[in-house]
């Protein structure tokens, strides 16, 4: 059990809307090693749906793991500022994701929340894509 991990995430949709599938990995904070990876399609939604729901996934690994603080990074700004509560939630689907992510955030000590450029965060984003190449062979 690591009581401080790494949460990267990410989420994509082939379209806005289009297929869409998320991918969250939760890292050994310590160690670099990776401790959970978790992915999943989700058919037809919006990338920020995606995104939010890649969140939620890696913050549900972290939480199973018995992390105590969470550091998460997120190729998507607008997840990053919301999250911050520095932008607010004007859609109404990304409100109920956001408190969904915002409920699992209460459970550990310290939660913080960093931008990264799309290059460093791989692992999630294979993982999304994985998540939306199988959909997409599933559904042929």
């Amino acid at each position: 059990m690591s009581e401080k991990v790494i949460v990267e995430a990410d989420g994509g949709a082939r379209g806005n809307p289009g297929p869409a599938g998320y991918g969250a990995v939760v890292i050994d904070a310590s160690t670099g090693q990776v401790l959970v990876e978790a992915l999943g399609g989700l058919g037809v939604t919006t990338n920020n749906v995606a995104e939010y729901q890649g969140l939620i996934a890696g913050l549900r690994a972290a939480q199973e793991r018995g992390a105590r603080e969470v550091d998460v990074r997120l190729d998507s700004k607008l997840l990053v500022e919301q999250m911050s509560g520095r932008w607010k939630i004007k859609h109404p689907g990304l409100r109920q994701l956001a408190s969904e992510a915002a409920e699992l955030v209460r459970s550990f000590d310290t939660v913080s929340f960093s931008w990264i450029p799309r290059a460093q965060n791989s692992r999630a984003d294979k993982l999304a894509n994985k998540a939306m190449d199988t959909q997409a062979q599933a559904g042929r």
